[in-house]
């Protein structure tokens, strides 16, 4: 049986699993405390030889009310999970699911082309395909005599 290839983690993949990890953290707690109200998204970020792959779980909500985008290095998933039933919270025993308004930053580890940028929302998943850019190589450029 073969020994699992050691993974060595650049410097900027670091600094994004430290920022996911940190991200990730934060309360989960129903109501969150961050100070825009929004509650927190929990993720999946991997990559393949050509893409980045951003997995979410969304149960609740609908595809018209989620917003998607990217800022330079930086995708920015933003939702509303509406409450269907009305309940007084006194009748509660126990009220773990987030209703409300959430969000979720995710630092980018690479380079991507933007413009090719696919995502889908299929059984309560929302998947996001980011393309990679080709790393730019060195090209020694020959200088000519005018």
């Amino acid at each position: 049986m073969s020994q699992p290839k050691k993974v060595i983690p650049s410097e900027r993949e670091e600094e994004f699993f430290k920022k996911t990890a940190k991200d990730t953290s934060a309360g989960n707690d129903a109501e969150s405390d961050d100070t825009t109200g929004d509650g927190q998204l929990a993720c999946d970020v991997f990559q393949t030889d050509s893409e980045i792959v951003v997995v979410a779980p969304i149960a609740g909500v609908k595809k018209e009310d989620l917003d998607i985008d990217v800022t330079d290095d930086v995708l920015t998933i933003r939702g509303r999970r509406t409450v269907s039933f009305d309940v007084d919270r006194s009748n509660y025993f126990t009220q773990e699911c987030f209703w409300g308004n959430f969000s979720r930053s995710i630092i980018l580890p690479e380079s991507v082309d933007v413009s090719k940028i696919k995502a889908t929302f299929k059984n309560a998943i929302l998947t996001i395909r980011i393309p990679k850019v080709e790393k730019i190589r060195t090209r020694k450029i020959q200088i000519k005599e005018d």
